[in-house]
């Protein structure tokens, strides 16, 4: 029997910077170890890598509608925001969709994701941290800065006056002092799940619609067939799209990156580990953390690089982090190989086995 869903779990190093901005970096609380980790969302992750698959098609991502209403004073409100709905897109395929009409009146149609990504955070809270620094904006060199200064009442006040309101204080005013700026660095974890089932399936519920009778008839057009799941009766997209759509997304998995660094902020997060399996409880194993029994506070990463039932590859840049014995330059590469492979294995046709 094939599998059904495929786990992968992703060892990344981050160093002194920022996956997104709130407070500085996003943060949660451990408990057991009394300390702040910091956090890339699922939301976050799932958009770098469908931004990755996208630009590994060579495809503009779908459009997104965005409705306002004004009222009869002529003040414009937030109203609702639409996803295409169109599975011909690959971030709308993969990424899932809901679009749910105000008052009511058009079905609600919802696709949920064929991936399930959780949020990328340390391997360990021993092993991930935050620090704080603070920063300047320093301009103090340049002679051609324009200093505006106003009152209380709006008005620009003159150099003369300027002048005389920092008489007695030490305050620079072509510098600005940006205190409490926090990082992340250490070791993080991500996993994410592939149901093939739905991977590439649409469903034709009429009860819980996930697309129109004009985008089902688009897809039929376009060579999508019927085809039965556990979920029911769905279109399958054509087999020469399912190809070229998994060498996409086993690039997208094995290859993405936090694409919000800020400038200032940058780093490789380079990847140290991939590993792959049909089994959700092992790979949780393959890659994971040990308290060292000599030391207090202490963990240490660990990669079990021989593992029956998880593939493991393991990247030159580990072997600065991790004691490893099968590093290789072409990890990544295997990695996405066998991706590639394993999805392209799965009979999406006939899904049901059949009574003998």
């Amino acid at each position: 029997m094939n599998m059904s869903t495929i786990y992968v779990r992703t060892l990344k190093r981050a160093e002194h910077t920022v996956f997104c901005v709130a407070d500085g970096q996003k943060s949660y609380y451990d408990p057991q170890f009394n300390r702040r980790i910091p956090y890339s969302s699922g939301q976050q992750v799932k958009r770098s890598i469908l931004e990755a698959l996208s630009k590994e098609l060579n495809q503009v991502p779908s459009p997104t509608t965005f409705l306002f209403d004004v009222d009869n004073k002529g003040v414009m409100k937030e109203g609702e925001v639409y996803a295409s709905c169109d599975p011909t897109y690959s971030d709308q395929l993969f990424g899932g969709w809901m679009k749910a009409a105000k008052g009511g009146k058009d079905r609600t149609l919802k696709r949920r994701s064929p991936l399930s990504i959780s949020a990328m955070r340390g391997l360990h809270p021993l092993l991930s941290g935050v620090d704080s620094e603070n920063i300047s904006f320093d301009r103090s060199d340049r002679p051609n800065n324009e200093v505006i200064v106003r009152n209380d009442k709006g008005e620009t006040l003159s150099v003369e006056e300027i002048t005389e309101l920092l008489l007695g204080k030490d305050r620079s005013l072509n510098r600005k002092w940006i205190p409490d700026n926090r990082r992340a660095t250490g070791l993080f974890v991500q996993d994410i799940a592939i149901d093939l089932r739905r991977l590439f399936c649409v469903s034709l519920s009429k009860l819980e619609p996930e697309i129109t009778e004009e985008t089902e008839a688009h897809l039929r057009q376009a060579g999508w067939t019927e085809a039965e799941t556990v979920f029911g009766a769905c279109l399958l997209a054509p087999r020469e799209e399912r190809e070229r759509l998994i060498k996409g997304l086993a690039n997208a998995i094995i290859n993405w990156s936090i694409t919000s660094n800020q400038a200032r902020t940058f780093s490789l997060m380079e990847t140290l580990a991939i590993s792959i399996s049909d089994n959700a409880n092992k790979i949780a194993g393959s890659i994971r953390a040990k308290l060292k029994e000599d030391e207090e506070n202490k963990a240490e990463p660990i990669i079990e690089e021989d593992m029956v039932g998880v593939e493991t590859y393991v990247t030159l840049a580990a072997g600065g982090y991790i004691r490893t014995k099968k590093e290789s330059v072409y990890a990544l590469d295997e990695a996405e190989k066998s991706l590639i492979k394993k999805m392209s294995e799965f009979d999406y046709e006939y899904q049901i086995a059949t009574a003998s």
